[in-house]
């Protein structure tokens, strides 16, 4: 029997129970057109992520499996170890935020429509000043050629989309982002949905219980003063 997804305006107090997500298609748990940041951080805090394209209402969703990066186990090629080494790259956290999200929103090489519509980049951005969404890019010769953005509730980490200018620019900053978060005692780097970059990263699918009880493991990691200060990032 069919089941009628929940709308979600600026009046509702609260998501529904992920319990309620449909199977197909996989995890979708709620319709609405509020978009605030109190709504986006609000959604964060439960596992939960918009994801719509133009012209669809806000759609919530909360897969099951969720793609997760454990960080002692990201994968590391040989390639890209000696692209480390050879440190071409510079790599900047929070340096310019508004760039990374409109290049991954026109990235190239994505064959499909983004979904990071209009809305989604003004109120990431809305989210980044605020402190709450942050950035990380990658920079050759004063051109920034990689980077991806995402959304931090405390030390729990969901990343949202990368883009890559030169070869290698995307999984640098993967690589760099799980050593910041490594530095302050996270586990977990939240993909949301597996595909094959992500896997040949490393990237795992785990049950959706699984991922909310390491969500909450990061959540209660508070990090340092500053810690999402702009400033260049080195590998620890």
């Amino acid at each position: 029997m069919a089941r009628a997804i929940p709308w979600l305006s600026s009046n509702s107090s609260t998501f529904p129970e992920l319990s309620t997500t449909l199977k197909e298609p996989n995890g979708l748990l709620a319709f609405g057109d509020d978009l605030s940041p109190q709504r986006i951080i609000q959604a964060y805090q439960c596992g939960i992520f918009p994801w719509f394209s133009d012209g669809e209402p806000v759609m919530w969703w909360s897969p099951d499996p969720r793609a997760i990066i454990n960080i002692s186990q990201i994968k590391i090629n040989k390639t890209l170890q000696k692209v480390l080494k050879r440190e071409l790259f510079n790599v900047t956290l929070n340096k310019n935020f508004d760039q990374v999200i409109e290049l991954c929103a026109d990235a190239p090489f994505r064959k499909e429509e983004t979904w990071i519509v209009n809305p989604m980049l003004l109120a990431y951005k809305k989210l980044h000043r605020q402190g709450k969404a942050h950035s990380i890019e990658v920079w050759q010769n004063e051109e920034l050629v990689g980077g991806l953005y995402g959304v931090a509730v405390n030390g729990y980490f969901s990343g949202e989309s990368m883009f890559y200018r030169q070869s290698n620019a995307s999984k640098i900053a993967l690589v760099y982002l799980a050593s910041l978060l490594k530095s302050i005692g996270v586990e977990l780097i939240d993909c949301q949905m597996l595909n094959p970059f992500l896997a040949s990263m490393g990237c795992i699918e785990v049950s959706r219980q699984e991922f909310i009880t390491q969500q909450i493991a990061a959540k209660n990691i508070s990090p340092v003063e500053n810690f999402w200060r702009p400033r260049q990032l080195t590998l620890n």
